[in-house]
């Protein structure tokens, strides 16, 4: 399976990362890639938009944490927009509901961070 990965401008300082596909162990260094390319062009304030992908394995999660911990050294955010139910099921048993913040719509996490 491959992923689709779409950025774009949202309101004020935040770049929105769409994602369309799987994110797994093959396909987790092109996310990384453009979240990295972010983060060194100086946009600390992200929100990855999940809801189109279908699947998510621990390599995802674990790039996704990777991005919060960079950004927040600059003392940025990482939000997630995921309305699908399995992917979210994946950040309650992890754990990691606690440490992004989660959004059902793109316009409630765009609004939350102004």
């Amino acid at each position: 399976m491959d992923i689709k990965v779409n950025v774009r401008p949202a309101d004020g300082e935040t770049r929105v990362i769409d994602l369309v596909g799987e994110i797994d162990v093959y396909t987790s260094p092109a996310v990384k890639d453009a979240i990295t390319q972010l983060i060194d062009e100086g946009h600390y304030h992200l929100l990855i938009n999940l809801e189109g992908v279908r699947y998510i394995d621990s390599t995802g999660l674990g790039v996704l944490i990777g991005a919060l911990k960079r950004v927040r050294e600059h003392a940025g955010s990482v939000s997630l927009v995921c309305a699908n139910p399995q992917i979210k099921k994946i950040f309650d048993i992890t754990g990691l509901v606690k440490i992004f913040g989660i959004f059902e719509t793109e316009q409630s996490a765009i609004k939350a961070l102004a």
